[in-house]
């Protein structure tokens, strides 16, 4: 997967500059949930720390909670992997899971940002203003529904991106155009890769010349996810309706 783009430049500058040192960390609780009718692998990957996941290489089987621990400013995103066998990887690509692999088929991602398409759940914890800045980005394509719940609405004050849950609610592999679609053994569609990862064209992936807010616009490809998730990055600068902030803690769901 690409690297946190224009969230991450931003934001780890507004974490670095607001973060006040202090003698005794404090933490924020993390529920991931597996709403699925199938087995989901948790990853995460961090600029800062790795994080702890469940046993089995984050299996979370259907209808299973695993809750996790982060300390203050940690910044890093989370997804889901489908169809995972890391006794039997593929040697010939490296990969154990269909989608959302960390690249390397092995259990754990570290600071591997993976390979896409995978639904990603981004965080960065205690940055501006001592805000929590989060997002569902679809940057890196689809391969699951994915939904940021905080557990605190005090700081709502009737904006949507204050304490909102940012959700995709569709299935868009159901809508994935062809030259997009990743399929498993049995041929059916089970991820949606991002324009820039099926073309790798600058004016998909936001590089180049097209490196900037003014050059680099949405695409036929990213105005499908943008559909499906309104308030989900569905380009590298869809900046203005896909930040959320908040304080506390969260529950990340999968279907």
């Amino acid at each position: 997967m690409s690297t946190f783009k224009v969230f991450t430049s931003i934001l780890a500058l507004l974490a670095a500059a607001n973060a006040a040192p202090v003698e005794e960390s404090l933490t924020h609780t993390l529920v991931f949930k597996n709403q699925c009718s199938q087995n989901v692998w948790l990853a995460s990957s961090t600029t800062w720390d790795n994080s702890p996941l469940p046993p089995n290489g984050g299996l979370l089987t259907p209808g299973e909670t695993f809750t996790m621990v982060v300390v203050d400013h940690w910044q890093g995103r989370f997804w889901g992997r489908t169809e995972c066998d890391f006794e039997h990887k593929n040697m010939t690509t490296n990969t154990a899971c269909v989608t959302g692999d960390c690249g390397s088929g092995e259990q754990y991602c570290g600071y591997i940002s993976g390979r896409p398409p995978a639904s990603l759940a981004e965080f960065t914890f205690n940055g501006w203003a001592d805000l929590d800045f989060y997002d569902v980005s679809l940057v890196d394509g689809y391969n699951l529904p994915i939904s940021i719940q905080p557990h605190s609405k005090v700081n709502n004050w009737g904006n949507p991106y204050s304490c909102g849950s940012p959700t995709v609610e569709k299935n868009i592999n159901l809508i994935c155009p062809g030259p997009l679609q990743i399929r498993d053994h049995d041929g059916n569609v089970v991820g949606c890769k991002s324009a820039c990862s099926a073309f790798g064209l600058p004016q998909y992936c936001c590089t180049g010349a097209y490196d900037t807010a003014k050059t680099c616009h949405p695409s036929y490809y990213s105005k499908l996810f943008k559909a499906a998730c309104p308030f989900c990055y569905s380009y590298a600068y869809d900046d203005a309706t896909s930040i959320f902030t908040c304080r506390g803690d969260y529950t990340i769901q999968f279907c």
